[in-house]
């Protein structure tokens, strides 16, 4: 190898934090053009984990900077739901093995490298009236730099409760919701009245109210958009829900 290949080399295996994955875009920033990079592969220097995407050998791969890739890929790609409760400590007492519930703007397929060695689900949701390049309340997680994007608590919930009835049991998210009593009510009416889904604005609210939680007493549903007069009827496997207006 020549002593330019050398140091691109090194500036590969030196400047990217352990368990990072990179793409071919971000070898072409290192000067590893598409040529050198099968170079690397068949040399062992360079590992393969599909198309455009790669990882040093023998390197354990890390969540949070696999996310950080996935979400380069993926319109409004966050940690949301039971997964991002979970990361703020909103949590049941139950040990159960975590699936990593992830959201997005657009329709899509985790790839086969991050699934097989982070658990997870993946959904188009469009729960509120924003934009993907603006998503409401969802920022790095603990605001630090390079950190994976993540729902607020308070957006988690709506996300959570969203789901009741399709793919969350009702009891389940009852007891989340009666761990969520810190939740900022001013953040929690803003996401409440640009949601798009009755269910979930009348769910919130019921089981809020239920658990009497102290946000729940503050909130007007005469602001918010809970739908006609008329109660809202589901049927799942939970059996009949029925939520007042």
């Amino acid at each position: 190898m020549t002593a330019t290949g050398q140091s691109k080399l090194k500036a590969l295996y030196t400047r990217l934090p352990p368990g990072t994955p990179l793409t071919s875009e971000d070898l072409a920033g290192l000067g590893i053009s598409a040529d050198l990079a099968v170079h690397y592969v068949r040399a062992g220097w360079l590992m393969r984990l599909t198309r455009g995407v790669f990882c040093r050998p023998n390197d354990t791969l890390a969540l949070h900077p696999s996310l950080t890739l996935l979400q380069r890929r993926l319109a409004g790609l966050h940690v949301g739901g039971k997964s991002a409760l979970d990361w703020y400590g909103v949590r049941q007492y139950v040990a159960q093995q975590p699936v990593l519930h992830l959201y997005g703007w657009v329709a899509g397929q985790l790839p086969d490298w991050f699934t097989d060695r982070f658990p997870a689900e993946y959904h188009r949701k469009r729960l509120f009236d924003e934009q993907p390049g603006a998503l409401l309340h969802v920022d790095p997680f603990e605001k630090r730099n390079g950190a994976p994007q993540v729902s607020a608590p308070e957006r988690a919930l709506l996300e959570l409760l969203s789901d009741v009835g399709v793919r969350q049991p009702l009891q389940e998210a009852r007891e989340l919701v009666e761990n969520a009593y810190n939740l900022r009510v001013d953040v929690l009416r803003e996401l409440l009245q640009r949601c798009t889904s009755v269910k979930t604005v009348r769910l919130c609210l019921q089981l809020g109210r239920e658990a009497s939680l102290p946000w729940a007493a503050k909130l007007d549903s005469a602001m918010l958009p809970t739908g006609s007069d008329r109660p809202w009827v589901s049927r799942s496997a939970d059996g009949l829900l029925v939520l007042k207006p």
